[in-house]
């Protein structure tokens, strides 16, 4: 059976991220940046939670994104449609960056370690 370039390392079913770990992005209604850590294909939160914190109803079957919100302490969970690529060159300041990101290189945060099991 032949493989087909366009969907090799692609789950059969399953939405494919526009954003990748590492890439700072800009919130489109909110108006920050911050430097995605997590993503997940579809979304993973609670009922309760998305009924009361996303409010403009985005799609639970496409990703969402883990995000370290710059020059703050917390971390939000944010659908793909409300995020873009940021044009901003600058790294962000985050007090976890240290723990998740090893540097800052052309734009992105990079990871070298590996993860512990």
């Amino acid at each position: 059976m032949a493989h087909n370039p366009e969907t090799r390392g692609r789950t059969p079913g399953r939405p494919r991220a526009h954003f990748a770990i590492g890439q700072v992005v800009h919130h489109r209604r909110f108006d920050y940046r911050g430097v995605v850590f997590d993503v997940d294909a579809t979304y993973q939160g609670t009922d309760a939670w998305y009924e009361e914190m996303a409010r403009s109803r985005p799609p639970k079957d496409r990703p969402w994104y883990h995000v370290l919100v710059h020059d703050a302490d917390h971390t939000t969970y944010v659908a793909e449609r409300n995020l873009e690529a940021d044009a901003n060159p600058a790294p962000i300041r985050h007090p976890r960056l240290d723990q998740l990101f090893d540097a800052f290189s052309e734009g992105r945060y990079v990871c070298t370690r590996r993860a512990a099991h």
